[in-house]
């Protein structure tokens, strides 16, 4: 009976820690995305952070896969990953749209501040669209139809790797320990 309390303690805190991690990794992101300067001109070294952005939200994740697989807690990691992912991805768009609407005074149907850029991002990923803010410039068009696609792979991505690499360390997990340590060491 001690052992399965143990066992618990140790899950729960476990969850607890990631948990923590994850709201930790989010409050950074959001506490970087206020105080970064978004006030730079549109031109290419802009387009250019815009997609060097889009791929570390790439590189995150595949590491973030990786990293479940290899994991004696997958279902932890997953949640991990998904705690930092999706932050990444939501700042990167609403550092995006405050800096065209800093740029680009009707850009938007009306001005945003960074916590309106945060507002709309997550009611275009969220697919809500309220119609408070919306699109109105082509460039600003343009980025929302790209935060929607990428948005619908995220999400593919989430559910397809994310949980299916999960799949695969719970099953390696299941083998006995001997083989489920060769496994590990056969990793890439």
């Amino acid at each position: 009976m001690a052992g399965q309390q143990d066992g618990r303690t140790h899950r729960g805190r476990a969850v607890a820690l990631t948990l923590l991690d994850s709201a930790a990794a989010s409050g950074l992101l959001v506490l970087a995305y206020y105080r970064a300067p978004l006030d730079r001109p549109l031109d290419r070294s802009t387009a250019w952070l815009f997609l060097l952005a889009l791929l570390l939200f790439a590189v995150v994740m595949g590491v973030s896969v990786r990293a479940i697989l290899r994991s004696d807690q997958p279902r932890l990691r997953a949640l991990r990953a998904v705690g930092l992912g999706l932050p990444l991805l939501l700042t990167v768009f609403a550092s995006t749209y405050v800096t065209v609407a800093g740029q680009q005074a009707h850009a938007f149907t009306e001005p945003l501040s960074r916590t309106d850029g945060i507002y709309f991002t997550v009611t275009v990923f969220a697919t809500v669209g309220f119609g408070d803010i919306a699109p109105v410039s082509q460039l600003a068009r343009v980025l929302v139809t790209i935060q929607m696609l990428v948005g619908l792979v995220a999400v593919g991505v989430i559910a397809k790797f994310v949980l299916g690499a999960v799949q695969v360390a719970v099953a390696r997990r299941a083998v006995a320990p001997e083989q489920a340590a060769e496994d590990r060491v056969r990793l890439p």
